[in-house]
């Protein structure tokens, strides 16, 4: 009679509904993915299904859809074309008569096709004289270029470090290449000693981006893990208006912002919540920050999906307005200047004002919520400062090359080779920045090196 009252009692169930509801938690926590939190994609075991998509919704078709205007390679200029080759009839194919060539234009075809030989091999001799008169024998100095460039001059030095930075060829490779297309024999420690010729090319560039860095009005920043010989390091990428670098330090705490950035940077710094940005926010009252809300909103759709009902219906409620904050901002195209703004406002406001009121009392909501009320001018800042994206995939779209790179290249094994990652990726997205070719640039680059001259520069002239 004890055990049933006290098993139908308040307190035992109240402490059963306590514990269910801590387990629902951490189960939730547990089950978290790219789509409801700061998780990449590779951390899901298995996807989940597309939300909204019809399954009996008929499938299309590969290739160009109906309505989709014709996509054609555009022809080679008169400049580029080396060879024309006329094909015309002699004779009618019919009855053997004469044919007169008529002004209509001819119908072209195109082809490119790779040379036979697609190498020159040039051998610099050092011819060696007797002076009578001074009784001495004097050599012909092979010019400094030549002897710095040795085994490959620029275009096929650039080359190589075109195949390992951009292509993310390994040495074994690029040797295959060289000796199945080039029909050159070179070991892969002179293809590393080439890619180190290519990455003192990129010095000076490297160095002038690094230097004008704090001086940028915007930068988005991001970091991902980097690998060499087991020790995990960080790259972390800085994105600005006109050029993006790259860092890899031992660190991914707020010293790498101010060594970079310096304690002085007055620009507006786009970001996630890391708590390496709240850190360098503190360390410098110039710097004006927008965390990311695309990562607010994977964290909003965490409570969507958890399984406490007040989380569910507070997550439901912020949503809705971030969305349609969203909306007005991919609509800024069809509104007028002004109308933008208010609209913009408006949502930004009713957005702080969901996210800090009517909050339930779970620590899931509580957390989100206090994050707002210290963080909430810098998740809205980009209602109030012009030009300012309102999420950081400027700077996640630009960090990807390197996660392809750390996948496929497996890391770096030291000081050399971090220098190299540092300097091909910031050479490659800052040309790919201003559609400009990787390949010319590491030529010219190349080419200054050898020959002592002025490197060029990788902050483009824009005008």
């Amino acid at each position: 009679m004890q055990e049933q009252a006290t098993s139908n009692g308040c307190p035992r169930c109240a402490i059963l509904e306590q514990r269910i509801a801590e387990l629902e938690a951490r189960l939730a926590r547990l089950e978290k993915n790219s789509g409801n939190s700061s998780k990449p994609p590779s951390s899901d075991i298995v996807k989940p299904p597309r939300s909204g998509r019809k399954k009996d919704k008929k499938k299309r078709k590969r290739g160009g859809q109906p309505g989709h205007p014709k996509h054609v390679r555009p022809a080679f200029p008169p400049e580029q074309i080396d060879q024309t080759k006329d094909y015309k009839l002699d004779f009618c194919p019919q009855c053997d008569g004469p044919l007169q060539l008529l002004d209509a234009p001819a119908s072209v075809l195109q082809q490119v096709e790779l040379v036979a030989k697609p190498i020159k091999i040039t051998e610099h001799r050092s011819r060696a004289c007797f002076c009578k008169r001074c009784q001495q024998e004097f050599t012909a100095p092979i010019p400094a270029a030549v002897r710095k460039a040795g085994l490959t001059g620029p275009r096929l030095t650039a080359l190589v470090g075109y195949l390992k930075g951009v292509c993310h060829c390994s040495f074994t490779t690029i040797r295959n290449y060289f000796q199945d297309v080039l029909g050159i024999e070179i070991s892969r420690g002179q293809l590393l000693k080439i890619c180190g010729k290519v990455a003192r090319g990129l010095s000076s560039a490297y160095e002038e981006l690094l230097a004008a860095l704090p001086r940028q009005e915007r930068a988005n920043v991001d970091e991902t893990g980097h690998k060499e010989n087991g020790q995990g390091l960080w790259t972390w990428c800085f994105r600005a208006p006109l050029f993006t670098l790259f860092k890899i330090d031992p660190s991914r705490g707020s010293d790498v912002l101010v060594e970079v950035l310096g304690t002085e940077f007055a620009g507006v710094l786009g970001c996630d919540y890391f708590s390496a940005y709240r850190k360098y926010m503190r360390l410098n009252d110039n710097v004006l920050v927008q965390f990311c809300l695309a990562h607010l909103i994977r964290d909003v759709k965490f409570l969507v999906e958890h399984p406490h009902p007040k989380n569910r219906a507070y997550g439901k409620r912020l949503l809705k307005h971030l969305r349609a904050l969203f909306a007005v901002f991919h609509r800024r195209e069809k509104m007028s200047h002004s109308r933008f703004l208010i609209e913009l406002d408006d949502h930004g406001l009713a957005v702080e004002s969901e996210a800090i009121f009517r909050v339930p009392n779970t620590s899931e909501a509580q957390n989100l919520a206090d994050r707002f009320r210290l963080h909430g001018a810098e998740y809205m800042r980009f209602v109030t400062t012009p030009d300012i994206e309102p999420t950081n995939n400027l700077a996640e779209q630009a960090i990807r090359f390197v996660v392809i790179d750390r996948r496929i290249t497996q890391g770096t094994r030291g000081e050399a080779g971090r220098r190299w990652c540092e300097r091909i990726w910031t050479a490659i997205a800052t040309c790919a920045q201003h559609r400009k070719s990787v390949f010319q640039f590491l030529k010219h680059s190349v080419k200054a090196l050898f020959r002592e001259t002025q490197p060029p520069s990788l902050i483009f002239n824009t005008s």
